[in-house]
C-alpha cells in the first residue's frame, strides 16, 4: 500500500534550519509530482511547495520563497524540504502529499506530519 512517511521535525530557534523528509512506498514514486503542505493551530491545511516527478520544476508559497528548498531523490523514493532562515510564522505541522491521478491506486496519499516548532 502507499505510504509516507516524515521524519525531521524539530525545535528550532529563529533563523535556523531543518531538512524535513518524506519516505515513499507502495507506488512508483518518480512517476509523480510531490507536495509538501503544513497546518498551524488554528488554520486550514496550506501548500508549501510543489515538484514535479523528475524535479526539474518547483513551486513555492509567497510566504517561503528564497527560503524552502524542496527537492527529490527518485532513486530513494524521498522529498525532502530544506528550510532555511526560519520564522516562528513557520510553526506548523508539515505533511507530504502525493495525488495518483489514475489507475488501481488512484487516490489523495498524505502521511502523519513532523511537528517543526520555531521558537526562542
Amino acid at each position: 500500500q502507499v505510504q509516507l512517511v516524515e521524519s525531521g521535525g524539530g525545535l528550532v530557534q529563529p533563523g535556523g534550519s531543518l531538512r524535513l523528509s518524506c519516505a515513499a512506498s507502495g507506488f512508483t514514486f518518480s512517476r509523480y509530482a510531490m507536495r509538501w503542505y503544513r497546518q498551524a493551530p488554528g488554520k486550514e491545511r496550506e501548500l508549501v511547495a510543489g515538484i514535479s516527478s523528475a524535479g526539474t520544476i518547483t513551486n513555492y508559497a509567497d510566504s517561503v520563497k528564497g527560503r524552502f528548498t524542496i527537492s527529490r531523490d527518485n532513486a530513494k523514493n524521498t522529498m525532502y524540504l530544506q528550510m532555511n532562515s526560519l520564522k516562528p510564522e513557520d510553526t506548523a505541522v508539515y505533511y507530504c502529499n502525493a495525488v495518483i491521478p489514475i489507475g488501481f491506486q488512484r487516490g489523495d496519499y498524505w502521511g502523519q506530519g513532523t511537528q517543526v516548532t520555531v521558537s526562542s
